[in-house]
């Protein structure tokens, strides 16, 4: 699940780049961080799950 969640993050990072998604928070192409930031946050939590049980 992590891979798949890995390799969703690094396309979005990839478009956004390329043309900016225009979501709020994501209107410019600097803002590519947050993305990342997102995507260590969900990893963090499906690593987390994964492991609990």
């Amino acid at each position: 699940m992590s891979k798949a969640l890995s390799l969703l993050i690094l396309a979005m990072m990839a478009l956004h780049l390329w043309r900016p998604l225009g979501l709020p928070g994501l209107r410019a192409r600097r803002d590519v961080w947050k993305i990342a930031v997102f995507a260590l946050a969900a990893i963090a939590v499906t690593v987390l799950l994964s492991h609990h049980g």
